[in-house]
């Protein structure tokens, strides 16, 4: 048995940042074009040279998605991001478009991993696009981990799956209702996520409105040992477009649950209900392990009158910029006020309680409120380090 890498997203400079120091072996990021994920931040070439330099300093590999479907003019332009990437030392890419991945390989011997919105679902796919130079099946999520083993056996490719977080309703790559109903191609980065919508049946007026197309969110947590059986060479979450308290509480907690199986089956099991309940605190629709041991069916799918995500048991506060003297410089994403209890996300072990007796700002002078987008102090705590997390608990 293997342990298979631990797959993070990185939108931003700043999320890369935070699933490299919560445990990430590896990162998923894109450029500002050619991926399809055009919403998120994603990263000026300024920002990959820091954000690859940033991984390579703490051993995490970086992916660049190059996953949109390109028309010729924009892979006249691919050539000289991809050889930019290169230099960089970015550590493979991830394609679907047949002209992108024959681009790639004729401009540069970064390994190219085969997207999942190729659907590669079977072996003789796999062993096609192996012939057409893919190091690495990213397999469509339609996919079980015993099969997927088997795909790796047959073709000799290293084969990825994702292990957590939000799925498609259809197989990914052909969904075209976001065109159909916003004008918004889904294929080129301009999904409007239209099967999350709640509708209502036209011919049955006292219908109640259903989310019947929204699938609910994957969560393999407890399949380690199965992903390992198999071979599986990397476990994927799924969240480019989440908040970096999602980016560091996914690779906290998945990172946790691999090294404590590959220690020990007994030492897994006895820390599965724990990271479970801690998985529960992050924003997510009701969870479900899809196809990764049989079929999905009905279940998958949200209930009617569903929410379409579970109310946050905890919201980002902020991150840890520096620790200067006794004073810990807090950037804010959440406005809080002196008296609150916060919590300090530790990289490896349990949160830190954070009591704010004081806020004052970076000049030292006292607030009535930490406001977003601004840089406090906040008395110094006993073990929180830079670059660490702040999170305080929603009141229902």
């Amino acid at each position: 048995m293997i342990i298979p890498e631990l797959l993070i997203p990185a939108g931003s400079l700043e999320k890369l940042k935070t699933a490299a120091l919560y445990g990430a072996d590896a990162v998923y990021l894109s450029g500002q074009k050619f991926g399809l994920r055009t919403a998120a931040e994603n990263f000026t070439l300024d920002e990959l040279e820091v954000g690859i330099g940033f991984a390579k300093a703490h051993g995490v590999k970086t992916y660049i998605v190059l996953n949109g479907f390109l028309h010729d003019k924009d892979l006249a332009e691919l050539p000289a991001f991809v050889k930019a990437i290169t230099t960089l030392g970015a550590d493979g890419v991830i394609a679907s478009d047949l002209g992108v991945i024959t681009t790639v390989t004729e401009h540069s011997e970064i390994p190219v991993h085969l997207s999942t919105q190729a659907s590669c679902l079977n072996k003789e796919s796999g062993l096609l696009w192996r012939d057409l130079g893919v190091k690495r099946l990213i397999l469509g999520r339609e996919v079980s981990i015993a099969h997927a083993g088997q795909i790796k056996k047959s073709t000799g490719l290293e084969v990825e799956l994702f292990i957590h977080g939000s799925m498609c309703m259809a197989y990914s790559g052909n969904c075209t209702i976001s065109n159909f109903t916003q004008g918004r191609d889904s294929n080129r980065g301009g999904c409007a996520q239209s099967c999350r919508f709640s509708y209502t049946l036209v011919d049955q007026p006292d219908a109640k409105p259903t989310y019947l197309m929204s699938s609910k969110d994957l969560l393999g947590l407890r399949l380690i040992p199965q992903f390992a059986e198999a071979e599986i060479d990397s476990v994927k979450i799924e969240g480019r477009m989440r908040s970096p308290l999602y980016a560091g509480m996914t690779a906290k907690l998945y990172r946790q649950a691999l090294d404590a199986f590959s220690r020990s089956r007994n030492e897994f099991d006895a820390l599965l209900e724990h990271l479970e309940g801690e998985l529960e605190k992050i924003p997510h629709r009701e969870y479900t392990q899809a196809s990764l041991i049989q079929p999905a069916s009905s279940d998958s799918v949200l209930k009617i009158e569903t929410r379409s995500l579970h109310r946050p048991e905890y919201q980002f506060v902020g991150i840890v910029n520096q620790i200067r003297g006794d004073s810990i410089l807090v950037e804010v994403r959440s406005a809080f006020k002196p008296n609150e209890m916060l919590e300090v996300v530790s990289f490896d072990d349990h949160p830190i309680p954070l009591p704010v007796a004081q806020v004052k700002s970076i000049k030292g002078e006292d607030l009535e409120m930490a406001k977003i987008s601004t840089l406090v102090r906040l008395p110094r705590i006993p073990g929180v380090s830079e670059g660490q997390l702040i999170r305080k608990q929603v009141i229902s």
